[in-house]
């Protein structure tokens, strides 16, 4: 009998972000808001819990910096007053394979936040810039 092992996280590519390569990607939340209600003529003297909006997270990417990428700053500086390049990004965890088993499509990305480095003198780490994204929605589709 085979046994299954769930998959590492370490192995994903995305999709619409141009050609760059990230190191983590998190925020891939999607959530319902809950509404409370109760009818005035209701005979149980508490509210009713119901399913409201769906509400999404902000989701942050991060990645190395190389000479002469500057991505992250172009994209970020097409925000205007009213005017924003949006982008669909395809989020995509890989199989040793190569091939998705599990694909996060987002819709309407928007760059809201660049953060560059953390600088140390004494420091042995790679320098790494992060992007936060805005957007108007997940879907997920687990292939398997």
């Amino acid at each position: 009998m085979a046994v299954e092992y769930a998959m590492p996280a370490f192995h994903f590519i995305v999709d619409g972000a141009g050609p760059v390569s990230f190191s983590e990607i998190s925020g891939l939340n999607v959530e319902v808001q809950m509404m409370e209600y109760r009818g005035g003529a209701q005979p149980e003297f508490q509210t009713i819990k119901q399913p409201g909006l769906k509400k999404f997270t902000e989701i942050t990417m991060k990645k190395g910096i190389f000479p002469g990428d500057n991505q992250f700053y172009e994209w970020w500086n097409t925000a205007s007053l009213n005017i924003v390049e949006r982008r669909d990004l395809t989020i995509s965890l890989l199989n040793e394979q190569h091939v998705p088993v599990m694909i996060w499509k987002v819709k309407n990305a928007w760059a809201s936040k660049v953060e560059g480095p953390t600088l140390k003198g004494d420091g042995n780490e790679i320098a790494v810039e992060s992007i936060t994204i805005q957007h108007e929605g997940i879907t997920v589709d687990n292939i398997g």
